[in-house]
Parts: structure tokens; C-alpha cells; sequence
């Protein structure tokens, strides 16, 4: 459904050029829930406006359904500009229209008739869950409540591919957990390919089918959640199983154990680490369910004098593990510019 090839966008600036997509490339098929991660500065932002084609790419190419998007005139570029919904991370609702209004807005304007419009907008206020709320305007809409009209007003032109710029950075966690509910809904009902762009990778967790890493303009991993997952000790994976914080003794080591359901029983690795003896112990773990497969991640603190031994034990397993010199833990659970400073153990 989207097909971005060797994209390219170098602003111009007196003070030297700043190449803000550097050759990206990407597939994403139809009916999948892509996220794009990556801290500030990466691109993102960038790159949303070229597939809406608010910003022309330098170079490349952009394929939507089929449509090459770059260097269409402007009358047909505005024409496959509807096949493109948007869900803005401000939802800019008109606030003098009540939240129906608002989702006829883009009917009205692309000509359809008010009769056409009214009934087009009640059945999406439907489908989001709203047309009780029909009449309210946007003042007295909660802010889960405004994003689910801004949902709708997306899917207005029965577009093929959704666009979600940070579609839950300003909703509690009960009320994205349902904004992102929706949304596969959404996907599933209507068949169409969602884009989501985050720095939570709490969202990719919940809702993705597959994710890419943005960073200096450039994709530097990407692929399905569950290839991502198993990828033990990639940037991706470790930030998509968080561990909490975990002082690190001077005298004593630590190791970062990584596995998944799909190729150990999750029973038998924690039998292995509780039963390592030696003063050993489990410093800090999670489990979480990705892409339908239990994936984990441990510390386990060890005597320094015992973790060659324990290293060597645990590999026999083919358990992935290695050391760890310092304590990571949640600052990896959002992308941003401290993130993007600290780096990751290779």
C-alpha cells in the first residue's frame, strides 16, 4: 500500500544544509499498522508531510495504493490527497461546530451535498463511538472524546491509509489504551493501512503489526514486531521490553538475559535463573506479550568471580545474555532526546 523508495529532503539553511530524510526506503502492505519511532529530530515530522505531500521529497519516490504521489500536479496531487486520512496530534477541531459539523466539514468541502454529508458523518460518529455526542461541541468533549471525532473526520473521504502524528500525547493511558482499541477497530472493519508516528513504545506494543527506528533521516531497523522482538540486544527490542532501574553493585555483576515463548519455555528460563545458586539472583525483569508470542527480559546479579560460568551455562541453553556494565532500565520506554544522547550498548 506504501512504497517509499531512496527518499530524500535536504532543507537549505545559511548555516550549512540539514538532510532530514537520507535515503529513506520502506514497505508497509495493506491492512497493517505500521509505527515509526525514533527521537526528536530523526525525521518524522518530515516525512509525514512528504506522504501528505506538504513538503515535496528532493528525490525519490512515494507510492500510495498504487499512485505515485512525487511531482503530481497540483490539482490531482489535492485529488489523492483524499485517499489520506490525517489524525493530527492537536486535533484542531472547529470549535464553533459541533462535533458532527466537524465531520461533515471535508465532505462539504470536497462537494458532497449537506444531506450526503449529515448521513456520512453520523454513521463514522457511529463507528467511533460518538453519536450520542453528535451535537456537543468540541468544549464540552473530554480529550478522548475529541480525538475519537478527529478519528472520524479522518475517515470522512473513505480514505485507504490513515496517518496518525502522535495520536496519544496528550491522553491519559486508560483513554490511548482505547484510542489505540479504536483504531484497530478502524482497521479491521474498514481494511485500511494505518501509519503511526510515536515516541511511545508503549503504542507499538499495544497496536502495531510492525515497526521501523528513524534516526538522522535514516531507518536503521525495521520489520515485523515479532523479527523485531527476537532480535535480542537491538536497539528496538530492548525498548520495547523495558526494564525498571537496577543499581549495579561495584562488586558484583550483572547480566541481561532476553528470550522469547516462541523459542524457550518461559518456565524453564526462570528455573534456570533462580536455580544458578551462588549468591545469584534476578535484579529486575518483565514479561510482555508481543505480536502474540510471551517475550522477557532479566538482570540477573551475579558474584563477578562466578559470571564467566554463568555466561557459559546459560548460552549452553542458547538463552541469549551478556553482560551489563551499566543500569539501563525505563528511560527507553519513550524516544526522545535524551534517549537519543545516552545511545545503547552494542
Amino acid at each position: 500500500m506504501i512504497t517509499l523508495t531512496d527518499l530524500r529532503k535536504v532543507y537549505r539553511a545559511a548555516d550549512g544544509d540539514v538532510v532530514a530524510l537520507d535515503g529513506i526506503t520502506l514497505d508497509v502492505g495493506d491492512g497493517v499498522i505500521h509505527g515509526i519511532v525514533g527521537p526528536s529530530g530523526a525525521g518524522k515530522s518530515t516525512l509525514i508531510r512528504c506522504l501528505t505531500g506538504l513538503e515535496p521529497p528532493d528525490s525519490g519516490s512515494i507510492v500510495i495504493g498504487g499512485q505515485e504521489m512525487v511531482g503530481l500536479p497540483a490539482n490531482e496531487l489535492r485529488r489523492q490527497r483524499r485517499r489520506i486520512g490525517m489524525v493530527f496530534q492537536d486535533v484542531n477541531l472547529l470549535d464553533a461546530r459541533t462535533a458532527i459539523a466537524n465531520v461533515e466539514y471535508p465532505l462539504v468541502i470536497a462537494g458532497k451535498s449537506r444531506r450526503e454529508a449529515n448521513r456520512r458523518a453520523g454513521e463514522l460518529l457511529d463507528l467511533v463511538g460518538l453519536r450520542d455526542r453528535a451535537t456537543a461541541y468540541p468544549a464540552h468533549l473530554s480529550g478522548g472524546q475529541r480525538q475519537r471525532v478527529g478519528i472520524a473526520r479522518a475517515l470522512a473521504a473513505d480514505p485507504s491509509v490513515l496517518l496518525c502524528d502522535e495520536p496519544s500525547s496528550a491522553l491519559d493511558w486508560d483513554t490511548t489504551r482505547r484510542i489505540l482499541e479504536l483504531i484497530r477497530q478502524v482497521r479491521d472493519r474498514l481494511g485500511i493501512t494505518v501509519l503511526i508516528i510515536t515516541h511511545e513504545m508503549s503504542v507499538v506494543r499495544q497496536v502495531c503489526d510492525s515497526v521501523s527506528l528513524l534516526r538522522k533521516g535514516r531507518i536503521v531497523q525495521s520489520g515485523p514486531l515479532e523479527a523485531v522482538v527476537a532480535d535480542h540486544g537491538s536497539q528496538l527490542s530492548r525498548s520495547l521490553i523495558p526494564l525498571a532501574e537496577s543499581p549495579v553493585g561495584t562488586e558484583r555483576a550483572q547480566l541481561e538475559i532476553t528470550f522469547s515463548s516462541r523459542d524457550h519455555s518461559i518456565a524453564k528460563v526462570l528455573r534456570l535463573l533462580t536455580d544458578i545458586g551462588d549468591g545469584s539472583h534476578i535484579q529486575t525483569g518483565t514479561i510482555e506479550t508481543i505480536g502474540g508470542d510471551r517475550v522477557g527480559r532479566f538482570q540477573l546479579n551475579v558474584r563477578a568471580e562466578n559470571q564467566a560460568a554463568v555466561l557459559e551455562k546459560l548460552r549452553a541453553e542458547k538463552i541469549y545474555v551478556e553482560p551489563v556494565q551499566t543500569a539501563l532500565g525505563g528511560e527507553y520506554t519513550t524516544w526522545d532526546d535524551e534517549t537519543e544522547e545516552k545511545g545503547y550498548r552494542q
